[in-house]
Formats: C-alpha cells, structure tokens, sequence
C-alpha cells in the first residue's frame, strides 16, 4: 500500500522533485461543525483535498475532491489562504515523488450528502470545532483549521 509522509522543516527529508497544485477545503454546516476525513495513505485527519486536474478551475477540483473523499455536495463560499512553503514536502513512497507544499484552501458549505469513506478515506465525520484539536494531523492541517477559525483576511504564504 502507498503511504504518504510528510516532512516539515527536516533535514533529512528527501529532497522535492515535484510541484502540484492542489486544493484542500473547509466544509462547514449550519451547526459549524467541520467536515474532517481520516487519510487512507497515513492515518492522519485531514481537510477534504487533492490535485487540481487538467482541466479543471480551483473550484471544480474542490467541489470533485470533496464528494470522492467524502460524499458530500458542497458549495464554494470563499478563499481561507495560500500555502507552499518548501520546508515541507510530501513523500509518496509508491512512485518516489516528493512534492513541495503547494496548496490552496478553500471555504464551502455543504448542499447534500452524508459524510462516507472512500478508498483514500477510512472516516469522513463532521467535528465540532471545539474537539478539532483532539484529532490527529499534521501540523500543515492544524496551521489551515486555524487560519480558517482566525477569520480575518485571507493568509498567504
């Protein structure tokens, strides 16, 4: 099975050979409970995401990213941040690809669905945000979750 690592600021880390975009997202509902999965490949919870296909604009491929990981139909509300820093990279041992950081994040509000894993998802449950930070995550996720909950304008870096 493929894993993904992530490294952060490591000197051992393998250096990148690649730069995708990609996209993650905020999904909230009405209650403000957040719309996290548990990562298939490293076990670690996550914001809904992945690369941005050819073909597609940063919205489709977050509208299509979040109802394959998780089930839900959603709707883009707006932009939380910029993120690719290059003191972290993503390791993905089943092909040897390094990616530097390069994401885009998101707000969305759900239209249908109930959370369902899937094949790069083992859960996808809505979480109260007040219990986020007793799930398990990379520190690049948390560093989202927070600017997100921060409001305010949108971050880059």
């Amino acid at each position: 099975m493929s894993k993904r690592i992530d490294y952060y600021n490591d000197p051992n880390a393998p250096a990148a050979n690649s730069l995708v975009p990609s996209v993650n997202v905020v999904v909230t509902n009405d209650a403000g409970d957040l719309l996290l999965i548990r990562r298939s490949d490293n076990d670690n919870w996550a914001l809904p995401g992945g690369a941005i296909d050819l073909g597609e604009s940063i919205p489709q491929a977050a509208i299509r990213e979040i109802l394959e990981e998780t089930g839900i139909t959603c709707e883009i509300t707006g932009l939380v941040g910029t993120y690719s820093d290059p003191q972290h990279v993503i390791h993905y041992t089943s092909n040897d690809e390094v990616r530097q950081e390069f994401s885009i994040v998101l707000a969305a509000r759900p239209i249908d669905g109930q959370p369902t894993p899937s094949s790069e998802s083992r859960e996808a449950c809505w979480v109260p945000r007040h219990e986020v930070s007793n799930y398990v995550m990379h520190r690049s996720m948390r560093l989202r979750i927070s600017h997100y909950l921060q409001g305010g304008s949108a971050h880059i870096g």
